[in-house]
Formats: C-alpha cells, structure tokens, sequence
C-alpha cells in the first residue's frame, strides 16, 4: 500500500469539513434512503428515473464521505506561526527568483479545498509536499532557500512577503 500523504488543514477548514462528513452522514444518507425507497415501492426500476437518480447521488454522497474521511484520517492541522514573518501553511508567499525582485510569483501555501477557498478564487497554490512548497515551509521573510524543480534543476528563492491568508 503506498504510504498516505499528509493533508494540511487550517482549524477552521477542519472544522469544516468535519461538519460536512457529520451531515453527510446524520442527514445525507437517510435522506437518500428515503428517496431510493420511495421510487421502489413505484414499481420496475429498470424504466424509474427516480430510482436512477437517487442511486447516483447515493453514489456521489458515499464518494465524497470517503473523501473526507480519508482527508480528515491523514490530516495535519497546521498552527499560526509565532512570528508573523515565518512561512507556515495558510499563509500567502512571496517569492523572487534568482535574486531578481523582477521575477516574482505569489502563492498560497496549502490547498484550495483544505483551505476552505472557493473554485472560483484566482491564486496560485503549492502544497507543503511540492518542492518549492518544501523549501518555504519553515523559512522567514528574507530568508533565500533552494529546491530542485523535477527536471533536476536547482533554484534559488528569496522569500518577499509572507501574510496570513484572509478568509
């Protein structure tokens, strides 16, 4: 079995997705029970579109509860640095290559759904298990880290800014 990822989570993105899991669960599953009842006691099943789409979203909800489960069983809950300017998942980098200030990029370290972050927000993510993501997990505001991009090639950062995420 390939060994698990650690997932980072902000407290409140724990929170929750641990509330969604609890509704799925308490709520969700006898609420699709119910339906799937209900459209079998219509008759055949071959020709009931309300069987079909009820088993369908039985199907989608018992996916997204495994999910979950597997997300909140390897979660690492991330804490606020103790110092503002220490990178640290949940917050927003700044970064400079090869000491150019010219050629930046700006990013969030930790992910968009552990983040609680909509599909729609427009920012660049590492996760701590990516290499430039690695590298900065721990560093400071001025710190100059390197890491190897996958084509074996090492580079050079200069962290700007660090700032907490704003939710």
């Amino acid at each position: 079995m390939a060994e698990q990822e650690t997932v980072w989570l902000t407290r409140e993105a724990f929170e929750k997705l641990s509330n969604e899991l609890d509704h799925l669960k308490t709520h969700g599953r006898p609420e699709v029970t119910a339906k799937i009842a209900a459209a079998r006691e219509e008759g055949d099943l071959s020709e009931n579109g309300g069987y079909h789409a009820a088993r369908d979203e039985q199907g989608q909800m018992e996916g997204r509860i495994a999910q979950l489960e597997q997300m909140l069983r390897t979660a690492q809950v991330g804490e606020a640095p103790d110092n503002p300017d220490d990178v640290a998942v949940g917050t927003i980098v700044t970064v400079a290559y090869f000491d150019d200030e010219d050629d930046t990029e700006t990013f969030l370290l930790g992910s968009r759904e552990m983040m609680g972050l909509d599909d729609d927000i427009d920012t660049h993510i590492f996760s701590p298990q990516s290499p430039l993501g690695g590298a900065v997990l721990g560093a400071a505001k001025g710190d100059k880290v390197s890491y190897q991009a996958p084509n074996g090639r090492s580079i050079e950062v200069t962290i700007l800014d660090v700032a907490p995420l704003k939710g």
